[in-house]
């Protein structure tokens, strides 16, 4: 592989090196994130065993189709993803083009979906404070499950909308010839990030939309 100067950083001897040492920081930078959204998962999972009857009625009031939509998206935009990867490793620029910017056209679809799912809970008085739809003796935990749930779909959301703009610049360099078989390595890191933020929703989603609903 003949390593080009004007992209090769000084510390490295190669640029085999220096993507290995890309790749080994975006799975620091995951992991990070995994502990992030590993400890909200920890948290939903301690008030779930403390008010299962609270969260088993807030579960059974959010709105399945909508959850189940925003998960089928967001398993086809992995795919979109890899296809564009392997469009990439294989230099067909506008084959690539074309996956990334499904990719983050799908993630663009969630983030409306799920937007329209907050305006939904927003006018069922779905929101913890006063007024408060869910009332009697699993009010305490349904709105501490509310509570949850607008925390980590929020920072989901917001991960996702990163995404969203990362997959758009991948696509313009796409369009502009920048990767080959030898230098792919963008698409590469680009897909980890967007494929560590749709694992996180598949976990999410039963937690929120079918565990009040067995």
């Amino acid at each position: 592989m003949a390593d080009d100067p004007s992209s090769l950083a000084s510390q490295f001897d190669d640029l085999e090196q220096q993507q290995s040492a890309d790749e080994l920081g975006m799975w620091i930078f995951l992991s990070t994130e995994l502990m992030l959204f590993g400890g909200l998962f920890l948290g939903y999972t301690v008030y779930h065993l403390r008010f299962p009857a609270g969260f088993a009625a807030a579960s059974a009031r959010t709105d399945l189709l909508i959850g189940t939509l925003n998960t089928a998206v967001l398993l086809t935009s992995s795919l979109c993803m890899a296809l564009g990867l392997l469009a990439a490793k294989a230099g067909t620029r506008r084959l690539s083009m074309l996956w990334l910017v499904l990719t983050a056209l799908l993630g663009a679809v969630f983030v409306g979906l799920k937007g329209l799912e907050y305006w939904k809970d927003f006018l069922a008085h779905l929101v913890p404070g006063p007024g408060f739809a869910i009332t009697g003796p699993e009010a305490a935990g349904a709105q501490m499950f509310y509570v949850l749930y607008y925390i980590m779909t929020g920072l989901h959301a917001v991960h996702l909308t990163i995404g969203i703009v990362l997959v758009a610049v991948l696509a313009v360099m796409a369009w502009r010839g920048r990767f080959s078989a030898e230098r792919h390595v963008p698409v590469v890191l680009g897909g980890l990030y967007w494929h560590f933020v749709d694992v996180v929703w598949v976990f999410l989603y039963p937690l929120i939309y079918l565990q009040g609903r067995h």
